[in-house]
């Protein structure tokens, strides 16, 4: 059974940085860059976060981590989901969907207008969840990132 918590216990920080490296590493073979990118967001959130505004959550599964999503403010009226990730062994059993759907209520009760998501092209999964939650794409632009060739995607969502 997956539980949903909020992020605040010794380590989450540490093993969202961790668990996304290793695990784009091996399933998309992005190199360290990547790991850095989140590096930052941890960070940014660690520091400097608004805790009305901004909130983030792990999934656990017997005591172990297996997943997480940020929500973190892009303006006034739009949230911005962040770093959505579900471990292997959790996949297929609603998790990720219910951290999104976690992270887009909290959005709604926080008062956001909208929200957006950027991903790339091979997290197919992930954006499945995204669609089925309502998110649609609006933008895809080509980039060199994380060592691969990838099309960036941004999707959007009204709340209100």
């Amino acid at each position: 059974m997956v539980r949903i918590r909020e992020l605040g216990k010794a380590g989450d920080l540490g093993w969202v940085v961790m668990a996304h490296g290793e695990m784009y590493a091996e399933e998309f073979g992005w190199d360290p860059n990547f790991e850095a990118l989140v590096a930052g967001i941890v960070a940014s959130y660690a520091q400097e976060h608004d805790p009305e505004r901004e909130a983030a959550w792990i999934a656990e599964a017997g005591g172990r981590r297996v997943g997480c999503v940020f929500c973190v403010a892009k303006d006034q009226e739009t949230a911005q989901l962040r770093i959505l990730l579900v471990d292997p062994i959790a996949r297929g059993q609603g998790t990720g969907r219910r951290l999104v759907d976690t992270c887009v209520s909290f959005a709604r009760q926080a008062g956001y207008r909208r929200m957006v998501l950027w991903t790339n092209d091979p997290l197919t999964s992930a954006a499945r969840i995204y669609r089925a939650a309502g998110f649609q794409l609006v933008d895809e632009e080509l980039h060199h990132s994380f060592g691969v060739d990838l099309v960036g995607q941004t999707y959007e969502k009204e709340l209100a």
